[in-house]
């Protein structure tokens, strides 16, 4: 579990009482143990007040309230502040500040602007870090370190250039390797000396988040950034350390954010965190990825839900109000997917500034007899009655679905061949085929076992590293079936063209070899043609975006081109390979034919959801030892009966035990333990 110290589900989440000096904490304490909450995130904004002055220090504030908290039952997570320099601090050291994309220097503002090169800054947030840890460490209050706030915001700088040319010197060792790797003979780019290397930006070699001249060079500048970030955080996390050696450290990510290698950072975080806020009518398949990406930074380890809103966001074009019983669907789907907490983003309502109207357990009116309030409270009475009960379960998945940044990176950097290629939303559609079918799906790296699954998928698995073609081709050898699809394998990790035909280091995998990819405008399409004894359902599927017009090598042909002049031509192989299978979709299809695919692929390895359930109920389990813990989670706004089988289950929330069929209300939520 992630502290002892509180053997249940975290609830709770960021609580800034210095925005309102103070004078609302003792109401403040009254109402959040009214509500349950039972943990508070504190000092995330909030260094300029910690440290107003370059050797002045003021933790008396800080340890009023975090006193007052603990004596009320209330533990804490406790932020570094570094997300924002003080403005007294940017002034004496202006190298403090990043650099954009096009070049120009910022002033002080808003947060997340400070260059991750910049001495001034590593050395102030290392030293506040140190005081935090020093003075707190061995605080009985607190539970969790939570290391500054949605790391973010590349930098350009010239401190940035010269520190990326060491990373470069590091990652290839000579500039004949880097020539080599950057295939920089191209346009007449070749480099003699170190210095001549300069930031991929609006000034130099790209004019966009997806243009660049040279792949290579801004596919490096993002891991450099990547890690240049990464290494502010360790450098905060290792301070803390020297001082406070049990407790866990992490920092709030993104979910899908596309700048930061999340599988690197998780390396480096005791526990994942997040924060998850999706607007009104994100489909309930994209959050689910997302909880489940998270899960699986760290290999299916419970993840901490570090921030969500108990109404309304303020950020996006339209903040809709969550509707009656959607936060407790919410934060039960975060629960149900691995999360062992349930944190808000914000205990208080501020009064000023862009996040005055971003929802909270306490509202302007500083009232508890609010909906959002009762809705809180009610759901903190259910997570302290469930206890310990489902801390450390896991999640367990026979399907994988691949996920690397690099690969992400790496193809929308692509320079064609369609616009219209977007990684992760290829991604989305292979996943929301197995959602539909109530089945889990682990999301996994290029690191991962992949012998622990049956059903691997890659989708646009455009960069194949070194060893993972030979991993998937054991792991088919097995007995495992692999799915990727058109734009697959085409590159190695420096982004450079394997030569000998696409896909590259695939092809004996897949047993084909692509001749051209046509790009198809956003109004045309073509279509998969099934009549094959491979075991798909034949017909005919809308396809498009792009087509690969590919020639069997020994695969078998599962479906064919409708239309154009490579009518006829594979579109869908299968081939086998050792024990297993090796499936090639050659164009985006419509979703009726991923759910078939899906369909024969999960018969084949006898992979079957927990219940039988309607599409707008949400199936999942956790296990522990061996108990399980199934979770049905309705999303649509009608009532639906779900039949449970056979078996006998414990009502964990509504209590006694139930047997054959249950009737999910609207939003409503069961979790049955057997």
């Amino acid at each position: 579990m992630i502290n002892a110290k509180l053997p249940k589900i975290f609830y709770g989440g960021d609580y800034n009482p210095e925005q309102f000096y103070l004078e609302t904490l003792e109401e403040d304490i009254e109402m959040l143990k009214q509500a349950g909450i039972d943990i508070a995130t504190l000092g995330v904004f909030s260094w300029a007040l910690m440290q107003p002055g370059e050797d002045t220090f003021d933790f008396a504030w800080l340890d009023t309230v975090i006193d007052r908290l603990y004596e009320n039952g209330i533990y804490v997570c406790l932020a570094t502040p570094t997300a924002v320099p003080p403005a007294w601090m940017v002034k004496k050291y202006p190298d403090i500040l990043r650099v954009d994309f096009e070049g120009r220097q910022h002033k002080f503002g808003g947060r997340a602007n400070a260059c991750p090169h910049s001495p001034s800054y590593r050395r102030q947030s290392a030293q506040i870090a140190t005081k935090l840890a020093e003075r707190y460490c061995h605080h009985p209050a607190v539970l969790v370190w939570h290391i500054s706030n949605e790391y973010s915001g590349a930098c350009y700088c010239d401190k940035c250039e010269r520190a990326f040319r060491v990373w470069l010197k590091d990652r290839y060792g000579s500039l004949d390797e880097l020539n080599r790797a950057w295939n920089t003979r191209f346009w007449g780019h070749t480099f003699y000396d170190w210095d001549e290397i300069v930031v991929p930006n609006v000034l130099s070699e790209q004019w966009g988040d997806r243009a660049t001249a040279f792949q290579g060079i801004s596919l490096d500048y993002m891991r450099f950034m990547s890690d240049s970030l990464l290494a502010c955080y360790r450098l905060e996390r290792d301070a803390i350390r020297r001082h406070s050696h049990d407790i866990p450290i992490t920092t709030n990510l993104m979910g899908t954010y596309k700048p930061l290698d999340y599988v690197r950072w998780a390396r480096e975080m005791d526990i994942v965190s997040w924060d998850n806020y999706p607007a009104y009518d994100t489909p309930v398949s994209v959050t689910a990825l997302r909880h489940d990406l998270m899960r699986g930074l760290k290999d299916g380890q419970p993840f901490m839900l570090m921030e969500q809103t108990p109404s309304q966001q303020n950020w996006q074009p339209y903040n809709a109000l969550k509707r009656p019983g959607v936060m407790r669907l919410w934060s039960y789907q975060a629960v149900a997917r691995g999360a062992d907490t349930v944190m808000f983003f914000q205990l208080r309502r501020s009064i000023g500034a862009c996040e005055k109207y971003h929802g909270a357990v306490i509202a302007h009116a500083g009232r508890t007899n609010t909906r959002v309030f009762r809705e809180v409270a009610a759901l903190g009475e259910e997570l302290q009655r469930l206890g310990d009960a489902l801390l450390d379960s896991r999640v367990e998945s026979r399907v994988g679905i691949l996920f690397d940044w690099d690969n992400w990176w790496a193809v929308e950097f692509s320079s064609g061949p369609s616009r219209d290629l977007q990684y992760l939303r290829e991604v989305q559609k292979y996943y929301d085929a197995f959602y539909r079918h109530h089945v889990s799906v682990d999301m996994i790296h290029v690191d991962s076992d992949f012998s622990q699954y049956d059903v691997v998928v890659a989708p646009v698995l455009y960069m194949v590293k070194p060893g993972v073609a030979r991993r998937l081709e054991d792991f088919v050898s097995a007995g495992g079936t692999f799915v990727t699809t058109f734009f697959s394998g085409l590159v190695n990790q420096n982004d450079l063209v394997i030569q000998g035909g696409y896909p590259g280091e695939l092809r004996k995998l897949l047993g084909i070899w692509v001749e051209e990819i046509d790009a198809l405008l956003p109004d045309m399409h073509n279509r998969f043609v099934v009549s094959s004894p491979a075991g798909a359902v034949e017909g005919e599927y809308r396809c498009g975006m792009l087509c690969d017009l590919l020639h069997s090598e020994g695969a078998d042909i599962v479906a064919v081109y409708g239309h154009d002049f490579y009518k006829g031509m594979p579109a869908v192989t299968r081939n086998p390979f050792g024990k297993g299978h090796a499936w090639y979709v050659a164009s985006s299809p419509e979703p009726s034919f991923l759910d078939d695919l899906a369909a024969t692929i999960l018969q084949r390895h006898d992979i079957r959801p927990p219940v039988a359930a309607p599409a707008d109920v949400e199936v999942t389990v956790r296990r522990k030892g061996a108990s399980s813990y199934t979770f049905l989670l309705n999303h649509g706004d009608v009532v639906h009966t779900v039949d449970l089988g056979d078996g006998t289950y414990k009502d964990l929330l509504g209590g006694g035990t139930v047997t054959g069929q249950v009737r999910v209300n609207p939003k409503d939520v069961w979790v049955l333990e057997s």
